[in-house]
């Protein structure tokens, strides 16, 4: 072995309980999960006869805070029900005035309150995340997988979920030419920065 590989090893081997202890320091904090809203965004899908019906809402507001030693979480995310739209302003009409009547149910938000699994300091992690959906003036309690990508003080996730818009008491928009299912497809994309309780 020569020596600057010696010494290169010698360096590694004294820098790996520093490196390890900050992160274990760092993730032993809570975390504050700052939504984007530039960065961030709903899409929706929802099936059709002819084909299917594609659509975005927009982001209002959003903070998580989490705990990963205990899974313990809060905070909100906030859509602006107003903001959805598919391309077609006749069809956008019908969803807001007919099925989420977005002038009186304005915002639809999640509310998260633990998560399970681990969350790495870097990197991608799958999370069950348990929280409270409330859409059309009723909640409802679900648990959402969420992949989050950390890097640095930047944080991205995705989530995928249905929604029984039907069930939970809103109007099929289904007429004599037009089918639709009575379940939407919902996948939301989140970015943002992340700060550490002091």
């Amino acid at each position: 072995m020569t020596g600057s590989n010696w010494r290169f090893r010698l360096t590694i081997r004294l820098a790996m309980p520093l490196l390890l202890g900050a992160v274990c320091s760092a993730w032993g904090q809570e975390l504050t999960l700052q939504v984007d809203p530039a960065q961030s965004k709903a899409l929706f899908t929802l099936s059709a006869t002819a084909h299917n019906v594609h659509g975005t809402f927009s982001l209002k507001s959003g903070e998580i805070h989490f705990d990963p030693a205990s899974g313990k979480a809060g905070g909100e995310i906030v859509f602006d029900a107003t903001s959805g739209e598919t391309g077609n302003s006749s069809r956008d009409h019908k969803m807001h005035k007919d099925v989420l009547q977005s002038a009186q149910y304005p915002e639809v938000t999640f509310r998260p309150d633990h998560a399970d699994g681990a969350l790495a300091s870097s990197g991608k992690s799958t999370l069950q995340v348990h929280g409270v959906f409330a859409i059309h003036g009723a909640e409802h309690e679900m648990t959402v997988p969420a992949q989050i990508d950390l890097t640095a003080n930047k944080w991205t996730a995705t989530a995928q979920f249905y929604v029984p818009y039907v069930a939970w008491g809103m109007k099929n928009p289904s007429n004599f030419f037009l089918k639709v299912g009575d379940t939407v497809n919902i996948e939301l994309q989140c970015a943002g920065t992340i700060n550490l309780a002091r």
